[in-house]
């Protein structure tokens, strides 16, 4: 006969299960401050509303106590808040993960869902109560710094006051406790510390500790530096954010934004609003009025704060795309877990779902700022631009949005600020694609022979010298049907737009006849074989004799260079070199085609090779050959002068 199955209760060793949580959920020892003083938070709030409810209980102006007692070498938490009863004790303390919050929370739901009869001007449970705790392992992070903990307690309305104690090791007591050494109402925590958290005894620390992570929190926060001493208010229980903005004064928001930002400057742009919905938060954000020392760091870490329910989780959250990474903000969550790692946190599917909205709301206020206040926003790009322009590599989805701010310099506003509706607006007939030119300066981007043969048409070309420009433009298809198109790759497909002054148009009888530019376009492609893919004659130069650009397929010459500089690309492809068949100085070399003196027409075209070298901001591609060239020429201009 086969026995039937028996259910059996899982066995701990709670000793090692504490040991495990203490030094595995948490990952630093400050956050054992953050968390009772959570907690202390959390009682004066269930006090408040239970006095809503219960008038007898007369809630008192709220107040969270620390208390140092160096002599002792104990620590002491201590709030006016609700308090706990023997059996609350048990339940709430001497079981792992049971909140008291959690079960507050779900008295309240099971209440309004019963139709108790309350104030009907009242909010709602989660619109009033500003409860943190809610899976009841934060009070266990005190024996991460203690080795002795007790909780000293009487709830309000109660007639008898009860101790708790534990070493955390298992086991733990709760004693009666003579009602004139327990609170009047609410808890006091006391941490014997251990040998190694004795740090904590130092005022400094605990106030540095306080101000960082729960400036925020609901109730005001004392510090008692020593035995008998008078207390010190080290936080007013309001953090800037909960506060509507219609009560906050500009100074206010600056003031606040130069110790999030540690800048001296104010802010360009204010950004302060309240998520409601699936999930709600709250940010108030700052785009700085000048750059950040630490802008182009290249970890590209962002510097947002992270609270939830009022206390700092991290002082570096990954809130913000990389791209939005000079934006100093506070986000605070009143739906994610608390006591869980900052790691875990930023892992949850409700951050990802906060760092969306933050993300586009912030891109929204941008764009409505560029719109508005053109001049500011003007500012905000000359600073940011770059940065920004990393989002339209990064995240393809919002190429639109990122479209509608992004700013240029071009060819005929080379102060910048063109968009691209802007140059859309100004297409010239038969013009059929945005044009840009890619580089690393933009005065030398100006000076660009490859610009010639645009300028002379008055079609505009956008001058790009982010690094950057090279990444986004190589995968953006376009922008209102109009694809974008390099002047330095390819063949430049610029004769159908008529010439801007018609009177100028190029005779061609000035240049040489057809036979002999293919002789020496023959002759130049021999001589530099080893560095050339082609001579051709070109459509985009009008003043200089040669330029080079990129084969009509691969990269761009400019992206190229970016690529090979960090080690991406294996082999640089040979470049196309234009030449200019109008130009004099071609023309008198066609003339030399076949003449004697072969090494006179070689040191001319190689030195015409570099100089296409030295207009791309490249150096020449032999630097010893080319100075003895130089001088063979100019000594010959020399001697030719004399006689």
């Amino acid at each position: 006969m086969i026995e039937e199955a028996r259910s059996h209760s899982f066995q701990a060793d709670v000793a090692k299960l504490l040991h495990l949580m203490v030094h595995s959920v948490y990952s630093d020892r400050d956050v054992f401050l953050r968390e009772l003083l959570s907690n202390a938070a959390d009682a004066c709030e269930k006090l408040r509303y239970e006095a809503l409810r219960d008038p007898v209980l007369g809630a008192a102006p709220f107040t969270i106590t620390i208390a140092i007692d160096k002599d002792a070498s104990r620590l002491i938490i201590e709030d006016n808040g609700i308090g706990m009863t023997r059996d609350e004790l048990a339940d709430q303390l001497g079981t792992i993960a049971r909140s008291g919050t959690k079960a507050f929370l779900e008295r309240l739901g099971a209440a309004g869902a019963a139709g108790e009869p309350g104030d009907s001007s009242e909010p709602a449970p989660r619109q009033t109560l500003d409860l943190i705790g809610q899976f009841g392992i934060g009070f266990y992070s005190a024996f991460i710094v203690a080795d002795h903990v007790e909780v000293l307690t009487r709830r309000a309305g109660a007639h008898e006051a009860f101790a708790w104690a534990s070493d955390g090791k298992g086991t733990f007591s709760i004693a009666p406790l003579a009602l004139d050494e327990a609170p009047a109402h609410g808890a006091r925590v006391v941490l014997h510390l251990n040998e190694s958290s004795r740090d904590y005894l130092d005022p400094v620390r605990i106030e540095t500790i306080v101000r960082e992570h729960s400036s925020a929190l609901s109730a005001p926060i004392d510090l008692v530096e020593s035995t008998g001493a008078e207390p010190r208010r080290l936080t007013d229980g309001t953090a800037l954010w909960t506060k509507p903005k219609s009560s906050i004064a500009d100074e206010e928001y600056t003031e606040f934004y130069r110790s999030l930002a540690g800048q001296f400057d104010e802010p360009a742009l204010t950004a302060h609003w309240r998520a409601e919905g699936r999930h709600e938060y709250t940010v108030l954000a700052f785009v700085p009025g000048s750059r950040p020392f630490d802008l182009f760091d290249p970890a590209r870490r962002g510097r947002a704060k992270l609270y939830v329910r009022h206390v700092l989780i991290t002082d570096d959250a990954d809130v913000l795309p990389r791209w939005l990474r000079f934006v100093r903000l506070v986000v605070d969550s009143a739906d994610l877990p608390l006591n869980v790692s900052r790691e875990m946190i930023q892992e949850s599917p409700i951050f990802a779902a906060i760092k969306k909205g933050v993300g586009n709301r912030i891109l929204q206020d941008v764009t409505k700022l560029a719109d508005s206040e053109p001049e500011t926003f003007a500012r905000i790009w000359e600073n940011f631009g770059a940065i920004i322009k990393e989002g339209l590599y990064e995240e393809p989805e919002k190429r639109d949005a990122l479209f509608a701010v992004a700013r240029f310099a071009s060819s005929t506003h080379p102060g910048g600020g063109r968009s691209l509706k802007d140059y859309v607006a100004g297409l010239k007939t038969n013009q059929t694609a945005i044009y840009y030119l890619l580089g690393e300066d933009l005065k030398r981007l100006q000076a660009s022979p490859q610009l010639e043969g645009f300028r002379a048409r008055g079609v505009e070309v956008l001058l790009l010298p982010d690094q950057i420009d090279a990444f986004w433009l190589a995968t953006a298809a376009g922008f209102e049907g109009k694809p974008f198109k390099s002047v330095t790759q390819g063949a430049a497909d610029i004769k159908a737009i008529p010439l801007a002054d018609a009177s100028a148009s190029p005779d061609s009888s000035d240049e040489p006849p057809a036979a002999g530019l293919a002789a020496l376009f023959a002759l130049m492609k021999q001589i530099l074989e080893e560095s050339v893919q082609d001579v051709r004659a070109s459509d985009r130069l009008s003043e200089s004799p040669v330029c080079l650009i990129a084969p009509d397929r691969g990269p761009d010459r400019r992206l190229e260079q970016l690529l090979a500089e960090h080690g991406q690309l294996g082999g640089a492809a040979k470049p196309v070199l234009e030449v200019n068949p109008g130009h004099p100085l071609v023309k008198a070399l066609a003339g030399l085609v076949g003449a004697p003196g072969k090494e006179k027409i070689d040191d001319i075209v190689w030195l015409l090779f570099d100089e296409a070298r030295l207009m791309d901001g490249e150096k020449p591609a032999d630097a010893p050959h080319f100075a003895a060239r130089l001088t063979r020429i100019l000594l010959e201009a020399a001697t030719q002068a004399q006689a």
